[in-house]
């Protein structure tokens, strides 16, 4: 069940200046549905200006090849050509927003069922080609990593002003039509009806949607999607990603970050 609109306020730790201490407070952010089978939701002002500042910052020289799940680990390939790299979970900023992205879903999640955030940028011809967030192979989705992935967040931490494509495509999706998607500049309008929805990309701005059927737990191939490619400009996005359970400790610990 979804909290459909929160301001909320609190401490989520000490920064490293003892004299300044860190506060965790929630922007008021506004929610639109996409769709209601799959659950797809659109998220304007999920992060604020000084988090998505301070993500630029402390990632700046931390980021490497994105990889992909394979049947021998995580590999590099040529679908997903983008640069990636894990948060620490004890940065105070990344608390805050798991924080929000836990209380967005609900009661029923709990901060042990998040994996740790990944931010992940684009540059110019960049992309991930379709692909879903759920994890088909038995070997990824075991109790030790929580299970599946019930849940995914995309949000756009950085679109630099020259940007042009790396639009986010949900080729499966009924696109919605009030003009109002249009007029707001979320979706590509010039797209054709049979392409799906595709979500233009928007500072602060995020994407929400369940990745498993309800009936059964299993993988929902509607939510197929793709990171189109920048045909100019450069972008950086955030990954937030809930599984059906809690990861172990070993899974969450800060070396051992998900890269996929």
């Amino acid at each position: 069940m979804l909290l459909l609109s929160m301001v909320l306020t609190a401490t989520a730790g000490a920064a490293d200046n003892v004299n300044n201490p860190y506060k965790c407070t929630h922007p008021s952010y506004q929610v639109h549905k996409v769709s209601s089978s799959p659950l797809v939701i659109y998220i304007q002002n999920f992060m604020t200006p000084s988090e998505r500042q301070h993500l630029r910052q402390i990632s700046s020289s931390t980021f490497r090849r994105s990889a992909v799940a394979g049947n021998s680990g995580a590999q590099r390939v040529g679908i997903r050509t983008s640069q990636s790299t894990s948060l620490p979970p004890s940065d105070p900023i990344a608390r805050c927003i798991s924080e929000r992205a836990i209380s967005f879903q609900g009661f029923d999640i709990h901060e042990s069922q998040l994996e740790p955030l990944q931010l992940v940028k684009y540059a110019q011809t960049e992309r991930y080609d379709f692909h879903t967030d759920w994890l088909s192979d038995p070997n990824y989705v075991t109790s030790f990593n929580g299970g599946n992935r019930q849940s995914s967040f995309f949000v756009y931490v950085h679109v630099s002003n020259d940007t042009t494509g790396g639009g986010t495509n949900f080729p499966l999706l009924a696109a919605p039509h009030d003009n109002k998607w249009c007029d707001l500049g979320i979706l590509e309008c010039d797209e054709l009806y049979t392409n799906g929805v595709t979500f233009r990309p928007l500072e602060g701005n995020a994407i929400f949607w369940e990745n498993l059927l309800p009936e059964s737990g299993e993988g929902d191939p509607r939510t197929e999607h793709a990171g189109l490619p920048l045909t100019s400009g450069d972008k950086m996005g955030m990954n937030i990603w809930t599984r059906q359970m809690p990861l172990s400790e070993e899974a969450r610990r800060e070396d051992l970050p998900v890269d996929f």
